[in-house]
């Protein structure tokens, strides 16, 4: 009798644990979310995650709560990430380049093909310089950097970052070094550059678009494989006008989008998917995009998977050529 009682009160147990836990995964989210941001605020992926996690709340029936936290590239607010609890209350938000370059760059022996990702976004790189700048066109600065090779400035938001494979590019073309100077994200970066404490900055057109339209920066050229018109009669010219040869890396620029460390139920993964894809078609997100000249690139989970396994290839080999990594992209399967 007292064996069956207690057979029965363990079933009554596991099936009780069994409900809850089906429970908590019709239930989520419960509380807050946070969406990490691995920069300063005022940056590209810092005003992409905040348009997307506004929306996206309102859709989970949640806050998701946007958490600045910049270092080492962008590796350090990802690395917090790659190793919380995978539980579906900690995002991360970021840039591509610098995110599938980490393995690359040292950070992490783990490349995107570990995570759950959302592409939402995708931005060109554009080279700015201080409305004082001696420089006026694409050309009178690749002339000097040829002729002060290390010792024309560059800022950008940081190794591995957007900007710093702008930085790359330009090196490329010039074909002799620039001095690299990091900041915390691609606003403290602008922020350097209208001081005048750096000479051009190769971040994003999207940080620095009402700032050109002004004309408190000058726009030397984008890598956009075409001319973008910001606001009437003002047109920002693709570099391939003066350097053709750039075709094999432009267009270049950063894709943005949202991820998760792979580990999530499928309940709860269904339940982001379906708030992406609201977020990505809401009209308030898609005006931000249009304001900011962002292009709307929307992918679920499978399709950030395949395009990523060629931009990933991309931006580890112009890394590795360049000589910016010692770490050959092959050891972590990525080939040309």
């Amino acid at each position: 009798m007292r064996k069956t009682l207690a057979i029965g009160i363990v079933l009554l147990l596991t099936v009780g644990f069994i409900f809850a836990q089906g429970a908590a995964e019709d239930a989520y989210p419960t509380k807050t979310i946070n969406m990490t941001v691995p920069y300063g605020a005022g940056g590209t992926t810092d005003l992409t995650a905040r348009a997307l996690a506004k929306v996206m709340g309102q859709e989970m029936g949640t806050s998701i709560n946007v958490v600045n936290t910049p270092g080492a590239g962008g590796s350090a607010g990802s690395l917090n990430v790659q190793n919380a609890k995978v539980d579906g209350y900690t995002m991360l938000a970021n840039g591509m380049l610098a995110f599938v370059t980490m393995p690359i760059n040292g950070y992490t022996d783990k490349t995107y093909r570990e995570w759950d990702i959302w592409i939402a976004t995708f931005a060109p790189n554009a080279i700015i310089v201080p409305k004082n700048s001696p420089y006026n066109t694409i050309e009178d600065l690749i002339g000097a950097i040829k002729a002060n090779p290390g010792k024309i400035t560059a800022g950008t938001a940081g190794i591995g970052s957007g900007g710093h494979f702008g930085a790359e590019v330009i090196k490329s073309i010039a074909g002799a070094p620039y001095k690299h100077i990091t900041y915390a994200g691609g606003g403290p970066a602008l922020t350097a550059t209208l001081a005048g404490e750096v000479d051009f900055c190769p971040q994003l057109l999207a940080e620095y678009k009402d700032l050109i339209i002004s004309g408190d920066v000058k726009c030397l050229a984008t890598l956009s494989d075409q001319d973008i018109e910001l606001a009437p009669g003002v047109v920002v010219k693709s570099i391939l006008h003066s350097y053709p040869q750039a075709k094999d890396v432009v267009p270049m620029g950063e894709v943005t989008g949202i991820l998760i460390p792979n580990g999530l139920g499928e309940e709860k993964l269904a339940k982001i998917d379906k708030a992406f894809e609201v977020a990505v078609k809401d009209q308030a997100f898609l005006d931000f995009a249009a304001q900011r000249s962002f292009t709307v690139m929307p992918m679920g989970r499978a399709e950030s998977q395949a395009y990523l396994n060629s931009f990933a290839s991309k931006a580890n080999y112009l890394m590795w050529d360049a000589g910016a990594v010692s770490i050959d992209p092959a050891k972590f399967g990525f080939t040309r």
